[in-house]
């Protein structure tokens, strides 16, 4: 006999006007809910994300489809996108019905669902249900057996649990009420295509015609009012963030990641800067509440949270989102709390392995800009010490400005303030500057580069602090004003190229500085002497193979996904990398991004201890950074981990120019 089978068998064709109404009304009150959500997020400040439609519905719908940001995640990432999968499935597959029962079969008089192709329809449909009940019961095991520390479980998630279970397994009794009644009397080699339909049948064989028939009709019934109630229940229950989730993919940021917003400090009729009330974050910041799913994977890899601190970033979102409730006029320091503000480094692990494209950093910033340029708050005295500062003598250290460039004295270089040429301006940044330690690196640095033939340029006491310091603190007003003066002495240096050992200064200069003018080329020191390599200006002498591990520091990494080219540049210098648990894209914070560079560390336990730690355990006597902050950290840390017998930290540049042959 043909592969095929009756749609609507049992039901009749009579149950097709009430099922439609029906669900124009689950449709429509899904749609009411969406629409009462409206002026919730109208609460916030304009924000345009409807920019380059296209590009955004493309990352939309690969991203939704590839389940690519929760898969990513070990714990729980693969059950969950293997149950998105099989959910799908099953849904194409229902639509596919209603396509050939509504309009192929009464307008075209043509039957898709025939023959090898509802074979391969049938056995899909099988196996995409059962995959969804596994994962549903990994899950649901993960959750309640398991339970995850900071995994937070409500009475909610039991019964959306329990929703999801019964459509699954009313639909496979549906099917096995059916085929009992039909395909294991007439076709049996048919029902091998519904391997679990099967089972379900052959356990329903013993019941008669009449009550196979009473049962399917009741199950099929009860299935339609559950799938209904689940696509009516979206907007009010924590399913929502199947709608939000879904769409903040389209709305995510199209700009470089780590953009921040360049406040007009010159606009006279501005009363606020940065986000003091719920009215001053934007629409999409209280969108992003929506479109949390709580799954505490942002949590689990902040180094805040991890070393004791007050701040969660699922918290942060959740708390900025019930302030909101309250209204546009309600204050968000308290709801969210000072030590908690001040705590984020920056690092944006958050924001990389959130599947919801939250945006937790920048709502930080904006916390902490009205902080300081509307309350004059700091973190600590230490930091309104290093502010005033860089306010006086352009960097954090109160060093005299003139003696900027005395680290390089001895070396050939260029003096570009005072019109001599060369290949690149190195930037070097206030840690190379003034800190003896950095000031070594930065000295290998120009080694490296004479070896290559590149004449290296400086500015020298023209030099400032690129400001990130006190911008990830919040003070837009220095960071503009120590930028500005960057930018022109930068412009008219005349230099086609600047390089620098510094993460911070490599993405506030290739980044945030074009919003103020620079347009002159910006490039990291690893992927500089990367490309020497490659091009042959730089020749490496491997020696004797040594191990090493490296850091992928914040900046570089997670910033601008640097990860590769260091890598290979310790490699081309015949050392081995044994890679730590957390490294390239996923790698753990120094602790001293986001201005806590310029900050003590006095809550919870530190951060560069547990890095340090982590670098330890990978038994690897070296461990290399790429990043000044990074180094100091680090320093700091192997002596208070008493690590210092069997761990030692030098910079990449310290590791190359070793190994420079002829």
């Amino acid at each position: 006999m043909e592969a095929t089978r009756e749609i609507y068998w049992n039901v009749g064709h009579g149950v097709v006007l009430p099922m439609y109404l029906l669900a124009m009304a689950a449709f429509g009150l899904m749609a009411w809910g969406v629409r009462q959500r409206l002026a919730h997020w109208r609460q916030g400040k304009p924000l345009n994300r409807f920019d380059r439609p296209q590009e955004r519905l493309r990352r939309m719908v690969g991203e939704v489809l590839a389940q690519s940001k929760v898969a990513r995640v070990r714990e729980g990432g693969v059950f969950h996108a293997l149950f998105f999968w099989g959910f799908v499935t099953l849904f194409v597959g229902t639509l596919l019905v209603m396509l050939q029962a509504d309009l192929l079969t009464p307008v075209f008089e043509f039957n898709l669902l025939q023959g090898s192709f509802y074979l391969i329809f049938s056995l899909a449909l099988d196996i995409a249900g059962a995959v969804a009940i596994l994962m549903l019961a990994g899950l649901f095991v993960r959750r309640y057996l398991v339970k995850p520390a900071g995994l937070e479980t409500k009475t909610e998630d039991l019964w959306l649990h329990g929703l999801l279970f019964a459509i699954l397994i009313t639909g496979f009794f549906i099917e096995g009420a059916r085929m009992a009644a039909t395909e294991l009397v007439w076709n049996p080699e048919l029902a091998r295509f519904s391997p679990v339909g099967l089972l379900v049948a052959k356990g329903m064989s013993g019941l008669s015609p009449q009550g196979l028939g009473t049962l399917h009709v009741f199950l099929w019934w009860l299935h339609l009012l559950l799938a209904l109630g689940f696509i009516a229940a979206l907007p009010f229950t924590k399913l929502k963030h199947i709608l939000y989730t879904s769409a903040n993919a389209f709305f995510a940021p199209l700009e470089a990641k780590g953009a921040i917003a360049t406040l007009n400090l010159e606009d006279e009729e501005a009363e606020q800067f940065g986000a003091a009330t719920v009215a001053d974050l934007t629409w999409k910041d209280l969108f992003d509440a929506d479109a949390c799913t709580s799954c505490k994977r942002c949590q689990d890899r902040c180094p805040a949270y991890i070393t004791d601190k007050p701040l969660s970033p699922m918290k942060l979102i959740e708390q900025l989102g019930e302030t909101a409730i309250t209204g546009k006029d309600a204050p968000l320091v308290e709801a969210v709390g000072e030590e908690a503000i001040w705590s984020c480094t920056t690092c944006r692990a958050c924001q990389d392995i959130c599947p919801a494209n939250n945006e937790h950093v920048n709502k930080i910033i904006e916390l902490r800009r009205n902080l300081t340029l509307m309350e004059g708050a700091f973190p600590g005295d230490e930091v309104r010490t290093a502010i005033s500062n860089l306010e006086v003598n352009g960097n954090p250290f109160g060093m005299a400005f003139a003696g900027r460039g005395d680290w390089a004295e001895g070396l050939d270089v260029a003096r570009v303030g005072a019109g001599e040429s060369a290949d690149i301006l190195y930037f070097a940044g206030c840690y190379a500057s003034f800190d003896q330690r950095n000031r070594e690196v930065a000295r290998n640095f120009v080694r490296i580069c004479q070896a290559a033939g590149v004449r290296v340029g400086i500015l020298g006491k023209d030099e400032k602090c690129c400001g990130e310091p006190a911008r990830k603190l919040g003070n837009e007003y220095l960071y503009q004003m120590l930028a500005q003066e960057n930018v022109e002495t930068l412009q008219a240096s005349g230099v086609a190229r600047i390089v620098t050992t510094c993460p911070h200064c490599f993405n506030t200069l290739s980044r945030d500085y074009r919003d103020l003018g620079l347009e002159v080329e910006v490039e990291h020191y690893t992927t500089y002497i990367h490309r020497l390599l490659l091009e042959g200006h730089l020749l490496l002498t491997p020696g004797a193979e040594q191990a090493c591990t490296y850091h992928d520091s914040c900046y570089l990494g997670r910033y601008k996904d640097i990860v590769s080219e260091p890598r290979e540049v310790l490699k081309a210098a015949g050392w081995q990398v044994t890679e730590m648990d957390q490294a390239g894209l996923d790698s753990f914070c120094c602790s001293a991004g986001g201005g806590r560079i310029l900050a003590e560390e006095k809550l919870g336990s530190r951060i560069n201890v547990t890095r340090v730690r982590q670098a330890a355990a990978t038994e690897a006597p070296i461990l290399v950074s790429n990043c000044p902050f990074c180094l100091t950290m680090f320093e700091d840390g192997i002596k208070t981990s008493d690590c210092e017998d069997r761990l030692k930290v030098r910079d990449l540049a310290e590791i190359v120019v070793e190994r420079i042959g002829g």
